[in-house]
């Protein structure tokens, strides 16, 4: 015999939050990006804006 009664929901609940972390891992790895990642593309989108706004033609009146 066991050493005492186990509390199923306990259990349970710790199953599901087992589940609930190795789904979120996988999402992480899916979907995430680093903040180097992040900060990149920001980079690179801002000196995109530029380029183009440089590059706009004014047009008199």
């Amino acid at each position: 015999m066991t050493g005492g009664a186990v509390n199923m929901n306990r259990f349970r609940k710790a199953k599901k939050r087992a589940e609930k972390q190795a789904t979120a891992d996988e999402n992480r790895v899916k979907f995430g990006r680093t903040k180097a990642e992040k900060a990149r593309d920001a980079a690179g989108n801002e000196k995109m804006r530029r380029t183009v706004d440089g590059a706009r033609r004014v047009e008199d009146e």
